[in-house]
């Protein structure tokens, strides 16, 4: 039996080496960075125990064989299709790369994003999980492109990162091979930060795209610091914007930037910030241990039924990853995990009705 690279766990690895890497960018001062407060550190690590509160509660249960239908192969091949010309649409439409221009970025995220995001992202995993043929593979890169293309990195990491640990699941590949997946996961997303920021025309960078890395990582830190003292600020609007942001046309993380920082900016502030900008440090352990606990189910269910229940946990497990940094205020992030709750929901239900138990 192999190490599991994409437990749940994985996620307290990644917390880790995000706050490895942002402790370097405030210990080199990058662009005038100032180390974080020790009740920084500490509220991460309390929050890092709630998720693995969470992961450890959910091994209290054991999942059954229970008999489920597979999208038909045809079918997950058109969804997939659809959600790249969608977005090939939406590029079209904008009349431009937004990759390559800070304007077009900024218009860039649009109803049509959303929709082609929505039906590409699950439509291609589930495909990869019950179909690993290498042929698809194919659908996986176009689509990482088109994304890319929008000029957001964190885009490119979920499609590229979930499409890896779907594979990871489905296709198990020699550890080479997953090196060589990681490696270029990873290039993918120091490419498209740093194309996408040195386009950004009202702005001037001369950090280098490690020196980017360390900077973003440690710039959001540096605004969880800013946060602790400023607990419960917003009183549940972020979670509002979150909801009904593209309603509103309205951005969380610009909401985030005018209260800790004082003016209208995009603003990460780790998977941990919003939370607690919103209700306070009950509502941000609240928060990770439901998260532990989804996560940890997911990973239990996959492992047993595979197939669309690999395809959505490889999603929300590649999405919460990216959260560590960017914290969670995507609509259509919290889309994919009312999907894994309803599917968790519903295993857990079968596996009662069908066995009278799952413990």
């Amino acid at each position: 039996m192999r190490f599991d690279v994409f437990s749940p766990y994985s996620v307290v690895a990644v917390i880790i080496i995000y706050l490895s890497l942002a402790l370097t960018g405030t210990g080199l001062g990058l662009r005038g960075l100032e180390p974080p407060s020790a009740l920084s550190i500490i509220y991460i690590a309390t929050g890092t125990v709630a998720l693995i509160a969470g992961f450890y509660l959910s091994s209290g249960f054991r999942i059954g064989k229970i008999r489920t239908h597979e999208g038909s192969e045809p079918f997950l091949v058109a969804l997939v299709i659809a959600g790249i010309l969608i977005q090939a649409i939406n590029l079209y439409l904008l009349g431009g790369i937004p990759l390559l221009s800070g304007y077009l970025k900024a218009r860039a995220v649009t109803k049509l994003w959303f929709i082609s995001y929505l039906l590409f992202l699950p439509s291609i995993n589930i495909l990869l999980a019950a179909y690993p043929r290498r042929k698809y593979y194919i659908p996986l890169i176009m689509g990482a492109i088109l994304f890319a293309l929008t000029g957001y990195r964190t885009t490119v990491v979920v499609i590229l990162l979930s499409g890896t640990i779907t594979l990871y699941y489905s296709a198990r590949p020699s550890w080479r091979e997953l090196g060589v997946l990681i490696s270029a996961l990873a290039v993918a997303a120091l490419l498209v930060g740093y194309v996408a920021v040195k386009s950004i025309e009202w702005q001037t960078w001369t950090l280098n795209p490690v020196e980017l890395l360390l900077y973003r990582a440690g710039y959001t830190l540096t605004v969880f610091d800013r946060i602790i003292s400023l607990q419960g600020a917003t009183g549940g609007k972020l979670l509002y914007y979150t909801l009904t942001g593209y309603i509103h046309s309205t951005d969380p993380r610009a909401i985030v930037g005018e209260v800790v920082l004082g003016y209208s900016h995009s603003t990460t502030s780790t998977i941990f910030g919003p939370s607690l900008l919103d209700f306070g440090l009950h509502a941000m352990l609240f928060q990770m241990f439901i998260l532990g606990l989804l996560l940890g189910l997911m990973h239990r269910i996959q492992g047993v039924l595979d197939g669309f229940f690999t395809g959505i946990y490889s999603i929300i497990l590649a999405q919460t990853i990216v959260w560590v940094e960017t914290g969670p205020t995507d609509l259509v992030v919290w889309v994919f995990y009312l999907i894994g709750f309803i599917s968790a929901i519903y295993v857990l239900w079968r596996c009662y009705s069908e066995a009278g138990s799952c413990s």
